[in-house]
């Protein structure tokens, strides 16, 4: 086990490190590119100018980051519930956070369709615990005895507040929150101005943030499938039960795939926070009968394993029995 630890620590601190490159290499891009057009187009002191572009992408950042928690409950349909609402689910939570040392995060219950638990929040002590009621129905209701299954799930989720995960994949994907504000407009405006100019203007910016986005969050997802891993690894050691863990990923996955891919799509900007993902695997059928792949299927798949933020359900599973036979 202490191998496996020291593995997917070097894995870490190497996305680190490629994600901190990644993230200074487009910074001095995004002045390098600012700086040889103002320069050009004859602007006096481009210097100061490129540097004023560069800080406001760093402060748009920053603002994003900020507000992070109320657009995520707003993406779940999320309302705050006190403990008075929800004595055994409260209490269930205080015990773990106790024991892995962390604040009691405020909860926040969805009543979709699909089945997610996550946290948000950069520091432990404004953490939110976002559940949806059908992973608390599926594991066992808060109205009686917390299940095993359920304590599991919001253990590896408060694990993910003790090893800082919210604060190490908030600096991590950096480059490509960074990327895609330029990528998206440069794009827009290749679309609606096709002149040599406009070629000039937004050519280097759409390269740039393309390219970074894209190694970005190759290396994101690398680093957050590596974090899920970890946060498998303290569960089972606060619930010291790997089974009721495997158990909760099981029955949460088969409630996964008895919803309908329309309803998962509402909820698919929460999939890369969420214990599973919350989308399909596979592209769209084609054809009446839903018989046919489209003809890029096979790129669409090397994508999904590219960009994938979760570690197949199957693959931890698998990993929990075999911690669960060492034990």
């Amino acid at each position: 086990m202490r191998s496996d630890r020291h593995r997917l620590a070097l894995a870490a601190v190497v996305a680190i490190g490629w994600i901190t490159l990644l993230t200074v290499g487009f910074l001095a891009g995004v002045w390098g590119i600012s700086y040889g057009l103002l320069a050009l187009a004859g602007v006096a002191d481009a210097s100061v100018h490129a540097s004023l572009v560069t800080a406001v992408a760093l402060c748009w950042l920053g603002i994003r980051e900020w507000r992070q928690v109320s657009a995520v409950e707003r993406l779940a349909d999320a309302r705050v519930v006190t403990p008075d609402d929800h004595p055994a689910l409260y209490r269930l939570t205080t015990r773990v956070a106790a024991q892995l040392d962390v604040p009691t995060p405020t909860i926040a219950l969805a009543d979709g369709p699909a089945p997610h638990a996550l946290v948000v929040g950069v520091r432990p002590g404004s953490v939110h615990l976002v559940l949806s009621t059908r992973v608390i129905d599926a594991l066992g209701g808060d109205d009686g005895p917390a299940s095993d299954e359920l304590e599991a799930v919001i253990a590896h989720e408060l694990a993910h507040v003790a090893n800082r995960d919210a604060m190490v994949m908030s600096v991590a994907s950096v480059p490509v929150l960074l990327a895609s504000r330029p990528k998206s407009w440069a794009l827009s405006v290749a679309s609606e101005d096709d002149s040599f100019t406009a070629i000039l203007l937004t050519a280097p910016v759409g390269l740039l943030s393309g390219a970074v986005w894209v190694l970005g969050r190759a290396t994101t997802a690398r680093l957050s499938r590596a974090r899920e891993r970890v946060a498998d690894r303290v569960a089972v050691e606060v619930t010291g039960s790997p089974s009721a863990l495997a158990d909760a990923l099981a029955a949460l996955d088969d409630e996964i795939e008895a919803v309908p891919d329309r309803d998962l799509r509402t909820v698919a900007a929460l999939s890369s926070l969420s214990i599973l993902p919350l989308e399909p695997t596979e592209p769209i059928a084609l054809g009446p009968d839903g018989d046919r792949k489209p003809p890029y299927w096979r790129f669409e798949r090397a994508l999904n394993r590219l960009f994938r933020t979760r570690p197949s359900t199957a693959d931890r599973i698998e990993a929990l029995s075999t911690l669960a036979a060492r034990s």
